[in-house]
């Protein structure tokens, strides 16, 4: 019986947890910004679950709204560009709906217009992962429109050199490292209680 009861009080403890956070965000969005390969969809599919947020991916969306083309498709017929746009009049009207988690574009954060956006109506979180990590994950993909050179890993780096300090203007930093995605998502829940100002009192699960 008292396995039981400690069980349900640590469910219980997490659920005003969440519930604080959720509360403290009001109708703010959670939107992660980073490289390619960074985890900001897998990470904020479950992040969402685990806060019982919808989750949206940028990208997805930018696809929906273009027809169901893809983003290789969209860069070669229109150009970078004409993505960047598009990827901007999304992110506006994702974040007016929030709360939500947003998983943005690898390059979507350099915009400072859609920074100031997310500035007023959520809270960016950059996830900020080693060259070596970045490419192990985005070998697995070919659906990189910027890595599509003869050398992607020294593509990969330039871009990594050229984004980094603008990622930094991010509110918060999580290392996204080779773990488990529960790892990184609690990194990303603590910070974001850091930030909320959220004490480590209000967040204490109760004593069963």
């Amino acid at each position: 019986m008292s396995g039981a009861t400690e069980h349900y009080s640590a469910d219980e403890g997490q659920a005003r947890r969440t519930e604080r956070l959720r509360a403290a965000l009001g109708a703010r969005s959670i939107v992660l910004v980073g490289m390619m390969g960074a985890g900001k969809s897998s990470v904020g599919r479950r992040l969402a679950a685990a806060l019982d947020l919808p989750f949206m991916d940028a990208d997805n969306e930018i696809e929906a709204a273009a027809g169901g083309m893809t983003i290789p498709e969209i860069f070669a017929t229109h150009g970078e560009a004409y993505f960047r746009a598009r990827e901007a009049k999304v992110i506006a009207r994702l974040l007016d709906d929030g709360p939500r988690v947003l998983a943005t574009g690898g390059g979507a954060w350099l915009d400072p217009e859609t920074r100031a956006r997310v500035s007023h109506g959520g809270v960016s979180v950059w996830l900020k992962a080693e060259v070596d990590v970045l490419l192990k994950r985005v070998r697995k993909r070919s659906n990189r429109p910027l890595l599509a050179t003869a050398d992607p890993e020294a593509a990969l780096r330039a871009l990594v050199d050229a984004r980094y300090p603008v990622y930094a203007l991010a509110d918060l930093t999580v290392i996204s490292r080779d773990a488990p995605h529960e790892h990184v998502i609690a990194d990303v829940i603590a910070a974001l209680e850091q930030r909320l100002g959220l004490t480590a009192a209000q967040t204490k699960d109760p004593q069963p």
